[in-house]
């Protein structure tokens, strides 16, 4: 619950972040528009103080309209509005030819605050209105003997900047949407999943709790009945016992399994000096090799080994180990070797075996993963053990590793820091 709280924690804190990156984007490139926009209002208004600057039919009919001389066989009104709109015409095309292409208002007017001309589309003042003076030259002061002023006003220039960084803005949103999209759904898929391996594992050890009993009175019965049988009757209750015996390390090694998995505290570590143990593990080992018609051989560097171990659990590991490399062989030579190496102890079991191709390293230590073959009941097993070997040999803060080549043989190299040593 947790983790589930801290990956949801994460994923606000970068779609948040992720927000907060494009919107300082966004002021970024506004500030740079703005920039941009002063620049091409600059020299459009340049241009436009030249191209009023001298006389022109242009000039000459705002000249007539802003002086009250009838000069024109129409009325004053009429030639203000033909001003006003032929100023407007002019006005939008020298904006459109630099570029600015956005709704404006104008007005005419002197430095005492006199209007002489005002745009068709008149703006209302208030904050967010921007003006861009020019001071007219030439031809149309002249006609009034006054300064004339000729003011471009913008509304609301935002938008219009907004619509210049569509093409960043709109693309970014979209990467951003699809982002969050992809991250809900592998959460979701994840948590799915997790709650699947949850539920099939606690099926799996209420299955194996409910298998303990059967099988220990299986067990007890068995022995009980020893004592009475005859000699052609108890090979085969041994056969039962031997069967029993199996399956309750089956289903002890699953128990084992979803403890470690669940993180459930099932070690006692202890410092310890490994190689005696190890000694007698490899003895009762050759032992056994020698009733089975194995070659085994093992080779303890002298000295101690000074671990921090689950003594039980890490003979299971090693005893798994062997007994792997006993069974992929039909006439198994097996070695196991023990050295101290860059303060870690390192235990390495070789054998002849059949070998594991490349594609299947990464797979065996997967739970149930099973190395496919042409028949897959030649080797008895469940999957069970390598992952169990794996989380056994990470517990003691170790690494396992395998180097194998199909049919010359596999060499597994399992290496557990020594003690006061960090992995």
């Amino acid at each position: 619950m947790r983790r589930k709280k801290l990956y949801i924690s994460v994923f606000i804190v970068s779609v948040l972040g992720l927000f907060v990156v494009q919107y300082q984007f966004l002021r970024v490139g506004l500030n740079l528009a703005k920039v941009q926009f002063d620049r091409k209002m600059a020299t459009a208004g340049t241009d436009i103080q030249d191209d009023l600057n001298s006389e022109n039919q242009l000039t000459f009919l705002v000249a007539k309209a802003i002086t009250g001389e009838n000069y024109f066989k129409l009325s004053l009104d009429s030639v203000e509005d033909a001003s006003r709109f032929f100023l407007n015409d002019f006005l939008e095309q020298r904006l459109v030819s630099n570029g600015i292409d956005t709704d404006f208002s104008y007005r005419l007017y002197t430095r005492d605050s006199t209007d002489y001309l005002k745009s068709p589309t008149v703006f209302k003042k208030d904050e967010s209105l921007i003006r861009y003076p020019i001071e007219l030259k030439g031809y149309l002061p002249q006609s009034i003997e006054k300064p004339l002023i000729l003011e471009l006003q913008f509304q609301d220039l935002n938008k219009y900047f907004l619509s210049q960084l569509n093409g960043l803005t709109i693309p970014a949103l979209i990467f951003i949407i699809a982002i969050i999209f992809v991250v809900i759904w592998i959460l979701r898929s994840f948590y799915w999943q997790s709650n699947v391996i949850t539920t099939t594992n606690e099926f799996i050890n209420n299955l194996t709790h409910e298998l303990k009993t059967p099988v220990f009175s299986i067990g007890l019965a068995t022995k009980i009945l020893e004592d009475d049988l005859d000699e052609r009757q108890k090979p085969i209750v041994h056969l039962i016992r031997k069967q029993v015996e199996r399956l309750k390390k089956h289903i002890d090694q699953v128990l084992d399994l979803a403890s470690l998995e669940s993180g459930k505290k099932i070690f006692d570590f202890k410092e310890t000096d490994l190689r005696p143990i190890l000694l007698q593990l490899c003895t009762d080992f050759n032992m056994l090799a020698k009733m089975e018609d194995i070659k085994f051989s093992f080779e303890l560097q002298e000295g101690k080994y000074p671990v921090r171990a689950e003594v039980s659990h890490l003979e299971n590991a090693i005893n798994n180990l062997l007994d792997n490399a006993k069974k992929y062989s039909d006439q198994p030579e097996i070695s196991l070797k023990a050295s101290l190496q860059n303060k870690k102890l390192v235990i390495s079991i070789k054998d002849n075996g059949v070998g594991i191709s490349a594609k299947e390293k990464d797979q065996i230590f997967k739970k149930f993963y099973r190395v496919p073959n042409g028949n897959l009941h030649k080797v008895k097993g469940y999957g069970l053990g390598l992952s169990y070997v794996k989380e056994i040999v990470k517990k003691h803060r170790g690494t396992i590793s395998i180097e194998s080549e199909q049919n010359k043989g596999t060499i597994v190299s399992v290496r557990i820091p020594l003690l006061n040593e960090k992995s």
